[in-house]
């Protein structure tokens, strides 16, 4: 079984897990202790105020928990991905699931959905992955949801595939599109709907690959949508094309709150939970929603970079830019010129990034320190930088036109230029000795 129960027992035998015994409320206690322990322990909430649901969250909130998620070590994730897009695996439908055990009428106010922030406009699901058809196209996508009533929820949906199919579906001359919003997920499939899979492509086929072939989707009673059947909760409900409602304003990725807007809204028709569900949160502007948002996109931008440079190394969309504005790319270079292309393909690879750095293969992406030190030692202004003004970027930039998606982009090219010797940009090393080495692994054991 690959679900995140299992998942979660392996944390708990890693001791990679922390309960929280006391009663905490969904409203902003929940956050401010997923905040505690950001980029560290899965969080788990034994007790919830107003509830008999348990609350988990921080489940993707580091690195090498998604490794582990996936089986692989750091060095395989791109190659894993990659293939996994690919060649994606269809699961199996199966009649019955866990997610059945309860079929209930369409009331959301037994789920303690979380209030995160102290301006946040009311609860949010924030770990909801949307699943929605026209026909032979299909999207699976992690989307925030406002709770409006104990019956509607206001969507937030960016022009990517949901955006299309709620297109398609107007074209039509339809008047609502069926949706199921899935919680309580295995990693994979968290990734796998944050993933920017090819049109044509299934986010399903690809956590389904990622899993080994064990995914089992199940079709909802009331509405034509799938979800898996191993969720801990799935809402079923319908987009209403003609009907907008104000959404936010919502603390999202940068930590600071995006605007408020029009957004389509939510009639739920059903609701699906396992036996003792457990509600997964997710937190906003944490590390577990920066890592979903910005691994796969580390993928996109390996490929294309690849596809200018094939020495490509390691990509990584920082946490400190948000999971999603900044991107670092370390490379092995043939000549100068080399990474201004790859800071295009960068650009060119997801349109949201803001800042772009490209080092040597010699830094490690992954520990800013390094970045610093390269853009001090090996990047100069006048040469190495790239601006490019006037052009599309991250809705939740505040300090772009919102509205418009318009603002500047930035590339720094802070690789060693062969104009000088290799040795003068190489970090001084000190000679360590057999007593020195001996002495240090005495200490640290």
């Amino acid at each position: 079984m690959a679900d995140l129960r299992a998942f979660l027992k392996e944390a708990q035998e890693t001791q990679d897990t922390v309960h929280i015994g006391d009663a905490v409320s969904p409203k902003f206690e929940v956050a401010a202790i997923l905040k505690a322990f950001d980029n560290g322990k899965i969080v788990i909430f034994d007790r919830v105020k107003g509830s008999t649901t348990s609350i988990v969250g921080g489940v993707c909130g580091t690195r090498e928990r998604i490794y582990q998620a996936l089986g692989i070590r750091q060095g395989e994730f791109y190659e894993r991905m990659s293939k996994a897009m690919a060649e994606p695996k269809k699961p199996e439908l199966v009649e019955d699931g866990p997610v059945l055990a309860f079929v209930q009428d369409p009331s959301l106010s037994r789920i303690p959905i979380v209030t995160h922030y102290e301006r946040d406009a009311g609860p949010y699901i924030t770990a909801g992955a949307v699943y929605a058809r026209v026909e032979d196209s299909e999207n699976l996508s992690v989307h925030r949801l406002q709770l409006l009533d104990e019956r509607h929820l206001a969507i937030r949906i960016v022009p990517r595939h949901l955006f299309r199919l709620c297109q398609m579906a107007r074209e039509k001359g339809w008047k609502s599109l069926d949706i199921s919003i899935s919680l309580g997920l295995h990693p994979a499939v968290l990734l796998a709907a944050s993933s920017p899979v090819r049109s044509g492509v299934s986010h399903f086929d690809v956590a389904n690959h990622l899993l080994g072939g064990a995914l089992k989707l199940i079709k909802c009673p009331h509405v034509d949508a799938y979800a898996p059947s191993d969720a801990e909760l799935v809402i079923e409900g319908r987009i209403l094309l003609d009907q907008n409602v104000p959404e936010g304003p919502f603390t999202d990725l940068t930590g600071t709150y995006d605007i408020q807007r029009n957004q389509p809204l939510v009639e739920v028709v059903g609701v699906l939970h396992r036996d003792n569900y457990i509600y997964q949160a997710l937190l906003p502007a944490g590390s577990e929603h920066r890592l979903l948002m910005g691994m796969p996109q580390e993928v996109r931008v390996w490929e294309y970079v690849r596809n200018v440079l094939p020495t490509a190394k390691a990509v990584n969309m920082t946490l400190g830019g948000c999971g999603w504005l900044h991107c670092v790319v370390s490379v092995e270079k043939f000549r100068d010129g080399d990474a201004k292309n790859v800071l295009m393909a960068v650009f060119a690879a997801n349109p949201s990034i803001k800042h772009a750095v490209v080092v040597d293969s010699d830094i490690d992406v992954y520990k800013m320190e390094e970045v610093e030190w390269a853009i001090a030692t090996r990047f100069r202004g006048d040469r190495g930088l790239l601006l490019v003004p006037d052009v599309r970027v991250s809705s939740l930039d505040p300090t772009a036109d919102q509205e418009l998606e318009l603002g500047c982009k930035t590339g720094m090219d802070a690789t060693r230029p062969f104009s000088k010797p290799r040795e003068k940009f190489e970090l001084a090393k000190i000679p360590q000795t057999p007593m020195v080495t001996r002495l240090l692994k005495e200490f640290q054991t």
